[in-house]
Formats: C-alpha cells, structure tokens, sequence
C-alpha cells in the first residue's frame, strides 16, 4: 500500500480554473472520501490522481515518487468507475483476469489472485457467469474485483453506488467497509453522498468550488465545522441556520439577539468589532428539544410533519420566516398548523461570521466533542 501527497495541485481548462491548489495528506492504509455537491471538483482531483487528467501546476507524489506525468498503468493505482464497464462478452472470471492477462500475468498466479479476489467478494459460485446474469450488486462487486487483482497501492471509486437502488446502496457500501478492514488498503473514494463519506471515511475531505473547505475525521467534521459551508453539507437533515444580532460580547462568552426580540447568551469568543453585526447561528435537528427550556428558545408554527417510524421531523416557521427543523420522538402527535416551543443548549449550537468563517467556541460539551 502507499502514502499519497497532493502539494499544490491546479487544474484549468483553458481560461477557466477548477482547482485551485490543492493540499493533501493520504496515510498508508487511510479511507478517504472526498464529498461536496456537483461541480466542486471532487471527480477532476480523481481522475487526476489516476492519471487521467494532467495536472496544470503542484505536484503529485506517491510513495514520496513525483508521479505527475506517469502513466496511469504505472502508478500503482486501480480505479473503480461508476458504470460497471465489464465486457458482456466475457464471464465474471474473464472480466477479472484480463488486466492481469494482458500483463502477461503467469497463469498459475493469474488464478490464484482471481479465485482470492472472487472468495473476498462472495463471487465464488458466480465466476461462470456473464455480466448479464448479474445482478447491478454483483456486478459492482466484479468490478472493484477487478481492480483488487491488480493488487494496486491505492484504489480510486469513483461514485460507485450511485448506480444502486437505495437498499442495495446500504448492502453494497457494507461490503467496501468490510472489504477495506480486510486489506487494509489506501482508498480515496468520491462521491456526493454525505451519509456515504459519514460511515465510510477515516477522513473526509469536504470540497467547494475547486478549494478543500475542511478535512477532518467525520465527528470533527459533524461537530465543529469551520465553515457554514461544511455546517450545512454534513448531517441530514441539514442544519438549521438563523440570522441573529451580535448584542455584547465579555471575554468567553457572546450575547445574540434572536428572532423575535429574545436574547441568548452562547459560549464563543467573537472580536469587539463584530458587535452590532448580523451573523448566523446554527443549530442540528436533534440538539433541538419539543417543550423545554434552554439558551435557544424556538417558538414557531408547524407547516410540514414527516413520520419516519422512530422519529418524526418538524418544520417550523420561525417569526422572522426562517425555517427549522426539529426532531421529535417518532409517537410524536403534533399536527400541521400548531405553534411549538422548544429549546436548545446555547454548547450545542455554532456562530458563522458575515464570510461564513465559525467562531471560536469557549465550552463545549462532552456529548458534542468530536471522536478523534
């Protein structure tokens, strides 16, 4: 396996910049996922690191090897795309072995790393079949068998469940989790799904507009975003943002002036002249209680009730029209058009500056401290 360092990678099309330098640590045997919404760049940095793109400026290094202008084949790197792209003509076995074949792999050593690949992926009993024959589960399991035979330093999946009904999704991403306990292989993994880069990664790294906004490992990333940004792309449902007014400020504390004339006193550590100024505070889903009281007091009418069976899900109008969600017990009785109030502990909330930058917080809470 390897290390993988991105030092400064750039990429333009022409006149039109899409990435704009990137900096990257990948540790040998690390999961990284990288995650943001289409059009961040996510997939250019992929293909780059395959070899598929050229790099317009910083270097690539693998193994602490300058990998810039090497071949895909020769970068010890195998990658597995959205689309299955197996040959339908080809069994399951064939599809595996024909990198392998045409390296003029040994044949005694070309089977003994198929059937290992094929026993891995529970493909065992499926190696005579054709593609066609597959199911779309077993036919991704094929292709990321393929890539394992090359015995890469690094594996590169690029959206590989996009293609996947919702439950075969959960089955599929399972499998890869397994699959990289057992090899304890280098992944760089790609996709638009939060939840996938929440229970997949060792380290997310959340892009925006060609720029790295923040890596971190998924705790650190759900608890303390440093960016409104990653506050609002990580955890579902999203955070709940509101715009509030600096009032006073006194050392390790900040005093806000919520919607609808009430004030809460929070634990971050904001410059004097900030004070006056509007920013934004932000709040989970489930840091917000039903019928309580606490620093954030919400009081607002109901205009959207989702039942999930062990929650349910309120969205609430706020005085100043902004909405919130709040998550409710899933016996929860509360109908559309009702007033609700609730709370929630000034620990658990995050204060976003007028650029989008977080605020220092002076205290925060056990229960939302990140798990290093």
């Amino acid at each position: 396996m390897a290390d993988l360092k991105l030092n400064q990678i750039r990429k333009s099309y022409g006149a039109v910049d899409v990435l704009h330098g990137i900096d990257l640590d990948v540790k040998d045997g690390e999961f990284v996922v990288f995650v943001g919404p289409s059009g961040c760049g996510k997939s250019t940095l992929l293909r780059i690191i395959a070899g598929l793109e050229d790099i317009t400026g910083g270097d690539l290094l693998i193994d602490d090897d300058i990998v810039n202008h090497k071949t895909p084949k020769d970068r010890g790197i195998a990658m597995v795309f959205q689309s299955y792209a197996l040959y339908p003509h080809m069994t399951v076995y064939k599809n595996m072995a024909f990198g392998l074949k045409l390296a003029k792999t040994d044949k005694a050593a070309l089977d003994e790393r198929v059937r290992a690949a094929a026993s891995i992926l529970q493909l065992d009993q499926l190696l005579d079949r054709r593609p066609s024959e597959l199911s779309g589960g077993q036919r991704q399991r094929v292709a990321i068998g393929r890539a394992i035979v090359r015995q890469p330093k690094v594996f590169l999946f690029d959206e590989p469940l996009s293609n996947l009904d919702a439950a075969l999704r959960v089955q599929t991403r399972i499998e890869i989790a397994k699959l990289h306990q057992k090899l304890k292989s280098t992944i760089i993994y790609v996709t638009h799904d939060q939840i996938e880069a929440m229970t997949l990664a060792d380290k997310i790294v959340v892009m925006n507009a060609g720029q790295v906004e923040q890596v971190g490992s998924p705790m650190q990333l759900y608890h303390h975003p440093k960016t409104r940004f990653v506050a609002g792309f990580i955890g579902s449902p999203s955070m709940n943002f509101t715009r509030v007014k600096i009032t006073a400020s006194a050392g390790e504390t900040v005093t806000v002036e919520m919607p609808g004339g009430a004030t809460a006193t929070l634990p971050f550590s904001v410059p004097a002249g900030d004070i006056g100024k509007e920013v934004e505070l932000g709040i989970r889903p489930e840091h917000v209680e039903l019928d309580r009281t606490g620093d954030l007091p919400v009081t607002g009418e109901v205009e959207v009730v989702e039942k999930l069976g062990d929650s349910t899900y309120l969205y609430v109008r706020l005085e100043n029209a902004d909405r919130v969600t709040l998550r409710a017990p899933g016996h929860s009785r509360v109908k559309v058009g009702e007033t609700v109030q609730a709370a929630a502990e000034g620990g658990a909330s995050h204060l976003f500056d007028g650029a989008g930058k977080a605020y220092r917080k002076t205290n925060c809470p056990a229960q939302y401290s990140a798990d290093e």
